[in-house]
């Protein structure tokens, strides 16, 4: 009865905990927000003046919001990516009490790797994946014979609609070195699951581009080859992990 008590205030404490680390993670968000929302309209002038905008077609306004709604997503963009290395912070603290103190230094480590992937995955998907989608959609459009009259709020969601995403996929390698480093992967889980897991990026890949061949190559080579870098890192740590816990089996015996 009381070992039930105790998980349960375990339980109740580790809830809080996390409960406290999103709010601070919301708050933070918040700030961010406002800071991106006077931040916006530079970045929207630009993207506006430059390819594949500028050479094809005029955005325009549908609603007396959609201007409000630009301010909005560009803000909530900004604010995303500003928050990101809290975020991950708050994550590194949480899981942090679990850790040994070898682990808490490695772990920490993370966190500028995943920013940069982060960042990576968004000029990937800005500089490669989303021309590739706009500029398929437009050929089949005026293969129709038909006006492109695009407004600026839908063509910047198109934009993000594929940027996030992948922006977030590109985290892949540290998300599996995270878990290998809490002993919840391995790199032979990850080889037993490989198969399934190119089934499901190509078919991610399928998705955010245009339906062609060249392009779902062009996304899913990378994509395949972060999962294959994935691998490579988690063997390296499980490998460092493995002589520790020989070491350790062996000074115990000793004693």
């Amino acid at each position: 009865m009381k070992l039930v008590q105790d998980n349960t205030a375990s339980l109740v404490e580790h809830l809080t905990e996390l409960r406290k680390r999103l709010i601070w993670i919301v708050a933070v968000l918040v700030v961010a927000m406002i800071g991106g929302f006077f931040a916006a309209k530079p970045i929207i002038v630009y993207l506006m003046h430059s390819e594949p905008a500028s050479s094809i077609i005029t955005l325009n306004t549908f609603s007396p919001w959609d201007a409000i709604r630009l301010y909005m997503q560009f803000s909530f963009a900004i604010g995303l990516v500003v928050t990101l290395p809290f975020t991950l912070t708050q994550l590194w603290l949480f899981v942090r009490p679990g850790l040994l103190d070898h682990e808490k230094k490695a772990t920490l480590r993370y966190i500028p790797g995943a920013v940069l992937l982060f960042l990576l995955g968004l000029s990937f998907a800005y500089f490669v994946i989303f021309p590739m989608a706009f500029y398929f959609t437009s050929n089949v459009t005026q293969s129709l014979s038909l006006t492109e009259t695009y407004g600026a709020a839908q063509y910047f969601s198109f934009m993000f609609n594929i940027l996030l995403p992948m922006a977030l996929l590109f985290e892949l390698p540290v998300v599996v070195m995270f878990l290998t480093k809490l002993r919840i992967l391995n790199p032979s889980r990850l080889q037993k699951l490989r198969r399934y897991a190119y089934l499901v990026l190509v078919v991610i890949a399928t998705v955010v581009t245009p339906p062609d061949f060249i392009s779902d190559i062009l996304v899913a080579i990378p994509m395949i080859l972060l999962y294959e870098v994935s691998i490579m890192l988690s063997a390296r740590i499980y490998k460092k992990q493995l002589e520790m816990d020989k070491q350790w089996m062996s000074q115990t015996e000793e004693a």
